[in-house]
């Protein structure tokens, strides 16, 4: 079924889709990453992103080391009735909330929340680019996106997340983890 990401018309209290990217290799306190991944989506109502659609959970090797902890990803499309940067802005809260805490790059965690597209917006700020500059890239984003929305189109690329994910260079073997 195709998903429509239509832009949002003057005003921040008018609702827009976003499309947001999870991640966890590390459990904090939870069980595991699957369990702190439920545990944090259930958190994006209250932060005014409710969950219009999600993917299943996907797994993949850490990178660039693959000898790291797997990792556990998956999307979700949510409905914002914000500006990017106060979006981008509620998905830091959640991520501190769950432990993260921002050091070295690639680093393990215990959860990332990436913005991915805010109703199509093309942008770059110092804390916020639209779309976001390397989730084209990667299998364990543009899988579980194709997964529920394979006729979106990348904004700057005009590809669909199913030619994205066919073509991914990070994360090959991403792969649901059922």
């Amino acid at each position: 079924m195709s998903q429509e990401f239509p832009e949002s018309g003057v005003g921040a209290s008018l609702p827009t889709r976003a499309i947001v990217a999870l991640g966890s290799n590390l459990a904090g306190g939870y069980a595991s990453p699957v369990e702190l991944l439920e545990a944090a989506l259930s958190f994006f109502p209250g932060a005014g992103l409710p969950v219009l659609r999600r993917s299943c959970w996907w797994r993949s090797s850490a990178w660039p080391d693959p000898s790291g902890n797997e990792y556990r990803n998956g999307v979700a499309i949510v409905e914002a009735r914000m500006d990017a940067g106060a979006t981008i802005g509620r998905l830091l809260e959640i991520e501190a909330r769950f432990g993260r805490s921002r050091g070295e790059r690639n680093a393990d965690r215990t959860l990332d929340l990436d913005l991915i597209d805010h109703a199509g917006l093309v942008m770059q700020s110092p804390r916020l680019t639209l779309p976001h500059p390397r989730a084209h890239e990667r299998g364990f984003v543009m899988g579980p996106l194709s997964e529920i929305a394979p006729d979106w189109r990348h904004p700057g690329l005009g590809l669909t997340a199913s030619e994205l994910a066919a073509s991914a260079s990070v994360a090959r073997d991403a792969r649901p983890a059922r």
